[in-house]
């Protein structure tokens, strides 16, 4: 167990490769009330959000998610976080943990002198991930209810009280997010764990989206690190309208001095965040994330390196603690799901 963003949360139950696999294999479950969650309704809340986000939530029909960025003036990645659309003027954002306080200021301090509530409802939900290609149905035969489709979200009832189920994920498998009331989740995750769903913690997290090559904020992404370097321009609308929508556009058309791209190591070598990465013997980017892929079964990562080096197949050399291991660019994902 350990401390992250004030709460206590477990790195592991039975060890990381096990739950790993039993994500990518059977199904598996995370406790994620950790993250931080911002309800935003009102006449004005679309408005709010086309000015606070980088995508565009105008698209949102009710029921649908979506992938978004909160940025600074400069457009460095306060956070990146889920918009879900409960109703017409009717929003929920999920956030990071460790960044959820600052978005809610964020956001806040936009929405001033607008016709619109922002509300920090974090306690009004526990947040259960259940992850893995059979996820789905166990979720559903156990619980009895309906799921939605990837990317949407329903209203249901879950334990005898109203809950948010929601299609999406962190683990590049198919899967189920529950958010539910605080006093019914020991109970929910006591049948899963007695219906053999595998409790997985923050370690397993962390492989998982990392052969998914989804960005951690503190790691990929921060206030020093742009979207279009990070690969994540795709969740910019096009013509700005948003807080540090300028930067973005401009960053599009010139092109960034760095690209974030996924690599493997050829051999042995376990990458970790911060090991310089070199052509010859010239710096020419750093690891962002690295880890051992159980899935794989080889050292894998993020970089963030020179545009010019960013094509699929490049070598590069990871100095990870003062050893030389030769790396290769690859693609996205670093292992692909089975759907």
């Amino acid at each position: 167990m350990v401390d992250f963003a004030g709460w206590e949360m477990p790195i592991q139950y039975d060890g990381i490769r096990e739950e790993h696999l039993a994500v990518r294999t059977h199904v598996g479950m995370f406790d994620v009330s950790h993250m931080g969650r911002i309800e935003v309704e009102g006449p004005a809340a679309l408005e709010l959000l086309m000015a606070a986000l980088t995508n565009d939530a105008s698209r949102l029909e009710v029921g649908e998610a979506q992938y978004s960025l909160l940025l600074d003036d400069s457009g460095g990645v306060i956070d990146d976080l889920f918009l879900y659309r409960l109703g017409g003027d009717r929003f929920l954002i999920v956030t990071n943990a460790s960044n959820h306080p600052d978005d809610l200021a964020e956001i806040g301090s936009l929405a001033r002198g607008m016709d619109v509530f922002v509300k920090d409802v974090s306690d009004r939900w526990a947040m259960i991930a259940v992850q893995g290609p059979n996820a789905r149905s166990t979720v559903g035969a156990l619980l009895g209810i309906d799921l939605p489709p990837r990317n949407r979200v329903i209203g249901e009832k879950v334990g005898g009280r109203a809950a948010l189920v929601c299609g999406t994920g962190y683990t590049g498998e198919d899967g189920i997010e529950l958010l539910v009331d605080p006093d019914a989740a020991t109970a929910i995750w006591a049948e899963m764990l007695d219906a053999g769903v595998v409790p997985c913690g923050l370690g397993s997290r962390d492989t998982l989206r990392l052969e998914a090559c989804f960005h951690l904020h503190g790691n990929d992404l921060d206030r020093d690190t742009d979207p279009v370097g990070a690969g994540l321009g795709w969740a910019c609308r096009s013509g700005g309208g948003y807080r540090g929508g300028e930067v973005v556009e401009r960053l599009k058309a010139d092109g960034p001095e760095r690209l974030t791209v996924p690599f493997v190591i050829d051999g042995e070598g376990i990458p970790r965040s911060g090991n310089p990465v070199l052509d010859g013997e010239r710096i020419v980017g750093v690891v962002t994330s690295g880890t051992f892929s159980p899935s794989l079964e080889q050292g894998v990562g993020l970089a963030s390196v020179e545009t010019a080096l960013a094509e699929e197949g490049t070598a590069l050399v990871v100095d990870v603690r003062g050893k030389h291991r030769d790396a290769r660019v690859s693609s996205k994902p670093l292992y692909p799901p089975r759907r």
